[in-house]
Parts: structure tokens; sequence; C-alpha cells
């Protein structure tokens, strides 16, 4: 019997080195320990050991040099900085190849393009006060009413324009804004303050999925009604995302970052299905996926539909899921502790400037289904 039960110990003794990441000892932080040694040290288990894997998946899988980082924005993070802070240095530094954004996050980066301020507050302020004074609140954000006259000001003008006379998607739409807010940046400065304008500089398109449903689509609805021939093809952003999924895939491997979920992060995945059901192209899905949400999957909420759900859409490739993470946390807490671990360490790559080659991206797209229509009847 004894020699039985020395036997089971053994065999429990390797399962768990087997299913064991690393004994649970860390060392003792002090005042000066640097944040990636923080995060690889302190942050062990829970949504701790979540945030620590994202970090790692996203230095070592996402920011291969084959791989294209595609972004899914959605929550009000430009406003409380954020872009400043960490989207804009991930751009420059080549870490993200392409975005899906809510407008209103674009609108908002607007503001700090043109010299507006934003200004931290608290909860729980009079709201009716804030009305009568006329400053706009987000939730601890505080802004005044003149930042969303002067920002829509701004967009009629500029939309005004005879470059802005013509079908746009959305990608190709921000881009020219881009060259606008950056050349503004660099008359007036300072630099690096808008993502919009940063992208731009990179080629990084930034796609909206619902370019109606912000303040920059309500503008562009009002100059329609004074007889602006400038307008949005929806559909087109469905192809063009779509065709940078495709050649990513043809040349490499392409990880999906989602902060939050919604429509952003809908639209950056079902590319996927695009390519393989509807055009009925030959792909499997996405090869890495890691998404920050305090969406909760039981729910039936696409914000919190967990990639294994996505798997079966065919929107993540079923032998990739060991290399996907979800982590239930606050993106605005966690976006910072990734841009300082993924700056510290990996050297920055060389950006791939799809805005570039959306064109040609395209028309491959556009060639490998007319091949397959025309294989399909033959």
């Amino acid at each position: 019997m004894k020699k039985h039960a020395k036997n089971q110990h053994q065999n429990q003794l390797r399962y768990l080195h087997k299913i064991s990441h690393k004994r649970i000892d860390p060392p003792a932080l002090t005042g000066t320990t640097p944040l990636p040694q923080v995060v690889e040290e302190a942050f062990l288990s829970y949504n701790a050991g979540r945030l620590r894997e994202a970090c790692r998946l996203f230095t070592t899988k996402l920011l291969n040099e084959k791989t294209t980082v595609g972004l899914a924005l959605s929550g009000a993070l430009t406003p409380a900085g954020l872009g400043i802070s960490c989207l804009v240095p991930l751009v420059e530094a080549g870490f993200i190849d392409w975005m899906i954004s809510t407008g209103a996050n674009l609108y908002h980066d607007t503001h700090f393009a043109l010299g507006m301020d934003m200004h931290q507050s608290r909860p729980g302020l009079d709201d009716l006060e804030l009305r009568k004074n006329q400053v706009i609140r987000i939730y601890d954000i505080v802004f005044d009413y003149e930042n969303l006259l002067g920002t829509d000001r701004f967009y009629r003008v500029l939309c005004r324009g005879d470059a802005f006379q013509k079908t746009f998607g959305t990608a190709e739409f921000h881009h020219l804004v881009g060259k606008y807010l950056s050349a503004r940046e660099d008359d007036a400065g300072p630099k690096h303050r808008s993502l919009v304008a940063a992208a731009y500089r990179c080629g990084v398109p930034i796609f909206t999925s619902s370019p109606g449903d912000s303040s920059i689509g309500m503008n562009l609805a009002a100059l329609q009604l004074d007889g602006s021939k400038l307008r949005i093809d929806p559909l087109r952003d469905v192809n063009q995302s779509a065709a940078i999924v495709w050649d990513a895939k043809r040349s490499g491997r392409s990880g999906v970052f989602i902060l939050g979920g919604g429509s952003p992060k809908n639209f950056l995945l079902q590319t996927e299905p695009q390519i393989q059901e509807v055009l009925g192209l030959d792909e499997a899905g996405h090869d890495y996926f890691l998404q920050v949400t305090d969406a909760r999957p039981d729910t039936g909420g696409l914000s919190g539909a967990t990639p294994q759900e996505a798997m079966t859409w065919g929107k993540v490739d079923p032998d990739m899921l060991p290399d996907t993470v979800t982590c239930y946390l606050d993106s605005t807490v966690f976006l910072p502790l990734l841009t300082c671990y993924a700056l510290a360490a990996h050297p920055p790559r060389k950006p791939k400037r799809l805005m570039d080659r959306l064109g040609d991206l395209t028309t491959r797209l556009e060639k490998a289904y007319a091949a397959n229509r025309k294989k399909r009847k033959d």
C-alpha cells in the first residue's frame, strides 16, 4: 500500500508540474521595481494573471513581424487622454497596423489636435449646474461646451472643401482628415496628441463601423442637407477590412486586439466570416485574439462573447485557441500597463503602411472572389 501511495503521489506531482506555469514565490516589490518586472513577478493569478498573459501574447505573438495587428476601440478612451498617453505611442512604434473605432473616440481625439482642453474632475457632480454653465460631463471628465461647437465647425468647414466632395470609405475619410490634423499639429503644435494624425503619418487605416453614430457623422449629415457631395460608403469598409485580413493570412498571421466590445469588436472579427462564409474563400479564422472587457458572456451580448464562441462562427482559427486571452478588466487600467510593458519588451516595428496599399489589397480580394465564383460555375 505504501508503494502504491508513493506512486500515486508521484503521478500527482507529474500532473501538477505539467499544468504549472511556475511556482508562486514572488520577490518583494520595491519602490524602484520596473513596471514590466511588476507585471511578470506580481501579476500572477486571477485577472492580474490574465493581464500578464495578455502582455506576453501581445509582445511575443501579435508583435511578430509577420503578424498584422488589428485594434478594436470602444468606450470613451480618447477623452480620458489614453489616445495621447497610449494609442499614439503604440501606433508610432508600429504596434498597431489597422483599427476599428467608434466615431466618438475619433471626434473627441480631434479636440486635442485643435488645442482644446479636457479636465479631470470627479463623478457625482450636479448635472443641472453643469448644464446651466454649459459644461459637458463624461463620468469624471468635464469640458467646455465650446469644445463641441468648435469641433463641429472644424469638420463642417473642412468637409466643405473640394477634396471631400466624393464618396469615401471611412478609412479613406479618416486618412484625409488626418492629413489636415497632422498639418495643424505641425503648424501649431504640440505634436503626438492626435490619434487620427498619428495614424495618417504611419499609414494606419481607421475604420468606423457605424459612421452615422457620432458627432462626426451628425455634421456630415448636416452638410448633406446643404448639398454636399460627400458620401460615406460603409459597404466599401466591409470589403477593405476583409482585404486587409485576407492579405495578412496570405503573408503571415492576423492578430486582433479588442478594447471593450460592441460594434468595433464585431466589425473587426466579421472579416473572417466575410472571407469564408460570404465570399467562399478558403480561410480558418484570426490567429491571435486578445480582448479586455468588463462584459460577462452569460448575458449573450457580443461584448462578452468568448474566443471559443467566436471560433464557432469562423472568426478565430480553432487550432489557435491556446493563443487567445480574455482579460476581465477596465480598459483604462489595462491599456497604460500594456503600453509600458510592450514598449519596454519589444523594439519598434517597421510600419506596414496598409493605408498606402488599401486599393491594391482590395483588388487582390476581388480577383480571388471572381476566380472562386468562376471555379464554382465551371
